[in-house]
């Protein structure tokens, strides 16, 4: 899994069950959570004909819908740990759907039933993220730190409890992001590096390797980032989450 800078949730709807196994050889199977850059997690049993929904969740959303935060900062858990016995349940009824849309109007309603009742996150911290993603992950902290009018150490520990990274961290991981998608559209690794703020190729190259645990080369040829803009097409991605 190519790490993105958001949450994200998977259910199996197939015969077959996934696995998902982080870097610490945790296993998690069916309904399974990653959170904000998870520690070179990897994805078995995802043939062509298996069927899974994947949500992606901004921090703040997961903070509301899932219950946790800090504890999914770099790791993988069982939705199960989160949800209980209605983990189990609602993919019971997305097996049940009879079409994607019913399936995708399932999760948009348990979503934003369980949004309604949950935790909410500082607005600072809501704004800080919104400034890091507005500019892909190039605002410096001490800006945040001005702009929110907390102190560093606050906007640290806030953002850390809230989000499950530092803001360093997840500027980083969104930058990332950037780059990963411009490699993934032919883009040369010197290009990507210039453009995205990086000191130059081999910055790049060893932000890479942190996060996704392969080259630039091999990330350009990954096949989940081919197929974003299709899987998340630009109407649906401005829509609240």
């Amino acid at each position: 899994m190519v790490p993105h800078p958001a949450v994200t949730v998977l259910l199996d709807l197939g015969d077959q069950p996934f696995v998902l196994e982080d870097g610490c050889g945790s296993q998690q199977r069916e309904r399974v959570v990653a959170g904000l850059a998870p520690n070179r997690a990897r994805a078995r049993g995802l043939a062509r004909s298996s069927e899974c929904l994947q949500l992606r969740l901004s921090p703040m959303v997961a903070h509301a819908v899932l219950g946790a935060s800090s504890e999914l900062g770099g790791t993988v858990v069982a939705l199960d740990d989160l949800w209980g016995r209605e983990a189990v349940r609602v993919q019971e009824r997305l097996r049940a759907a009879g079409s994607w849309e019913e399936r995708f109007a399932i999760a948009e309603a348990e979503l934003a039933r369980r949004s309604d009742v949950g935790r909410t996150v500082d607005p600072e911290v809501t704004f800080s993220w919104g400034r890091m993603v507005a500019s892909r992950g190039r605002v410096r902290v001490e800006r945040l730190v001005a702009e929110t009018g907390w102190s560093r150490k606050r906007l640290w520990s806030r953002f850390r409890a809230q989000v499950g990274l530092t803001p360093k961290r997840v500027a980083q991981l969104i930058r990332f992001d950037h780059a990963a998608h411009r490699l993934a559209a032919g883009y040369s690794a010197s290009q990507v590096a210039a453009e995205s703020g990086y000191a130059d190729q081999s910055h790049l190259h060893r932000d890479v390797m942190a996060f996704a645990g392969m080259t630039p080369s091999v990330v350009a040829l990954t096949p989940f980032l081919a197929v974003d803009d299709v899987a998340w097409p630009p109407k649906r991605a401005s829509r609240p989450r």
